[in-house]
């Protein structure tokens, strides 16, 4: 059976459920997903420090993940950052032995497909946060814009019934003034809310979850750099977790 390792760089275990059940339910009876919970860092990611952090906190966690007993659990095939703007992306990637990718990698991939995309999320700071890394991603040239509601993605999913009609609002708006073909629903904690607000949108609506769920299980075209996970420097203050990783490296 193939393993997923889910990511959660929030420390929010409400939000680690919440990736659980929707990156269980897209992956399939044939996969075993497990989510990891980081260890330090805020309860959801909202803002350029706490975004900071959470790089830190995804390999921190990603590291005590692969140093539980062998036995215990296998090593995973793919490993999925379960946050909408992916910390820690880049060296994850370049440190682990099996494919990597986030929430919104996958997301602007598959919105991609349809034509020119726009991402509806919550937290009003995220907008020049997303459009930086479709950037480094290379997706600013479909990405037409980006629409923040004032709730953050922890705020909604608080409350979903609210959260459901002030999203179907962003995304009919976005449709209307951009003119684009697709919409990402973006956000750990609106994961499941893109079904629920489809009928109400003219365009296909991206839950970037279960976008994240199915790229991360497909065989990707780019092998990864390792054969052995590791850390190509030498770390002082950090987790041992991560030290042994730098030790081995």
């Amino acid at each position: 059976m193939r393993q997923l390792l889910v990511i959660n760089p929030n420390t929010s275990a409400s939000v680690s459920a919440l990736l659980q059940h929707h990156v269980q339910a897209a992956a399939g009876s044939h996969v075993a997903v497990r989510t990891a919970t980081a260890r330090f860092g805020a309860p959801y990611i909202a803002c350029e420090a706490s975004y900071a952090v959470a790089a830190h906190a995804a390999l921190d966690a990603w590291a005590h993940d692969l140093a539980q007993p062998q036995g215990r659990q296998q090593p995973p095939d793919a490993v999925l950052i379960g946050c909408f703007g992916d910390p820690g992306l880049m060296a994850l990637r370049e440190s682990s032995p099996v494919p990597v990718t986030g929430l919104a990698e996958a997301s602007f991939i598959e919105s991609a497909r349809h034509g020119r995309f726009a991402i509806v999320t919550g937290g009003e700071r995220w907008g020049p946060m997303l459009q930086r890394l479709a950037q480094a991603l290379g997706h600013a040239h479909g990405l037409a814009g980006i629409h923040t509601v004032a709730p953050t993605g922890a705020q909604l999913a608080a409350d979903p019934d609210a959260a459901r009609a002030l999203l179907a609002q962003a995304c009919r708006d976005v449709v209307r003034q951009m003119g684009v073909q697709a919409v990402i629903l973006g956000g750990a904690g609106l994961a499941g809310m893109a079904a629920a607000v489809q009928p109400q949108v003219g365009v296909p609506v991206i839950d970037s979850v279960v976008a994240g769920a199915t790229w991360a299980l497909r065989v990707h075209p780019v092998p990864p750099e390792r054969r052995v996970a590791g850390f190509d420097v030498v770390w002082s203050g950090v987790s041992a977790d991560m030290g042994a990783l730098a030790a081995a490296a």
